[in-house]
């Protein structure tokens, strides 16, 4: 199989190491028990470099440092050794984030499309439930997240005989949105937003006095989600504090939750007075029927993103295990193909490319990984 190598000098050794251990065209890696810990992060700031060796405390609050929308350099996608999706066998099996699940069927898509002649599962259901099943009862190969791995997760998947891996594989932009009836509300602030969210209030004139006297339909992710998470650090912890953000939400009238982001595009689309959030990518496919408002002035596009003006930009990740990688060569290859196309991908489905330095850290990851 042949490879591209890099220049660098510290990973032409190990692509040789990999050349003589790929002779077989799926990429078998050797056994291994390599572990990658989960991002520790602090608001506002995006985690760009590699992941930390120590695990994060649970309930870290989420990143949002500058974001880049260029593609990986050729020296960068040069890292990994090519692969042959036509060349790998056996069944996938991926769960987790709803915002991730529409980048990783695309990519999946393809590998099947260039030749994979195995099956590949994914199931939509949160990324809590996916790191459930990945980290607890061990049924997953991958583990789509919208948010970090917790420190409780990671415990659970060592109980297991599990190190998870962190591969950054883009970035969203959380949209907050609104029906295209909806004549009103254009703008809001984040601490406007947290009370439209929460049980303070239940009509709009109660957040803004020129807001009509309705009342207020919320559509919010479920608590298994990822974009939960994220919602209560990002918008509600600053105004409620920590005991109350997650009840102040959970509480609120008029309030539907679920892990499935098309039930809520629908309810936002259902009446003018409704407002949701979710991923970039389930708006950019309902602009017709949806508006996103803009956050403190500033709405979410891929310049926002990239410059990380948008105050609810965040880090989209793939979770595996070097043993499973292993153990099932074809989990090694969809997860290189997967580094290796999915900025070709992103846009497309709409969300954005992570930093080149962080798809560089990915796919340092995963030749560490195959190494041990």
């Amino acid at each position: 199989m042949p490879f591209k190598i890099t220049r660098m000098l510290s990973v032409f050794s190990l692509i040789a190491v990999l050349i003589s251990a790929c002779a077989q065209p799926t990429l078998t890696p050797a056994p291994a028990q390599a572990t990658v810990a989960p991002t520790n992060t602090e608001a506002p700031a995006m985690p760009e470099a590699p992941t930390s060796t120590e695990a994060p405390m649970a309930g870290d609050t989420p990143t949002n440092t500058p974001i880049t929308t260029e593609a990986p350099t050729e020296a960068m996608g040069s890292m990994l050794p090519e692969v042959d999706p036509a060349s790998a066998t056996g069944n996938i099996i991926i769960a987790g984030s709803s915002t991730v699940y529409p980048l990783t069927e695309r990519i999946a898509e393809r590998f099947k499309a260039e030749g994979f002649q195995g099956e590949i599962t994914i199931d939509s259901i949160g990324s809590g439930a996916g790191f459930e099943r990945f980290c607890k009862t061990g049924e997953t190969d991958i583990s789509n997240a919208s948010r970090p791995i917790k420190a409780e997760e990671v415990e659970n998947c060592r109980a297991i005989g599990r190190e998870p891996i962190e591969f950054r594989v883009g970035t969203d932009a959380l949209a907050v949105t609104v029906s295209a009836e909806n004549d009103f509300l254009t703008d809001i602030t984040l601490e406007e937003l947290a009370k439209v969210f929460s049980n303070e209030v239940s009509k709009w004139n109660e957040v803004r006095s020129e807001w009509p006297a309705e009342e207020i339909l919320r559509f919010s992710p479920g608590t298994d989600s990822g974009t939960f998470d994220y919602f209560i650090e990002a918008v509600m912890l600053p105004v409620y504090g920590k005991e109350k953000a997650e009840e102040a939400i959970l509480s609120a009238a008029n309030a539907q939750f679920s892990e499935d982001d098309n039930v809520l595009v629908q309810g936002v689309e259902g009446s003018p007075y409704a407002i949701g959030y979710f991923g970039f990518a389930y708006y950019n496919e309902n602009q017709g029927a949806l508006k996103a408002i803009s956050i403190n002035g500033i709405a979410p596009t891929s310049d926002t993103a990239e410059s990380g003006e948008y105050p609810l930009a965040r880090p989209l990740f793939i979770y595996s295990d070097a043993k499973i990688m292993a153990e099932k060569p074809q989990v090694a290859a969809f997860i290189n193909f997967y580094l290796t196309y999915v900025n070709d991908e992103i846009l497309d489905v709409g969300y954005f490319p992570a930093s080149a330095a962080a798809l560089q850290a990915a796919m340092q990851s995963w030749l560490q990984a195959m190494a041990q």
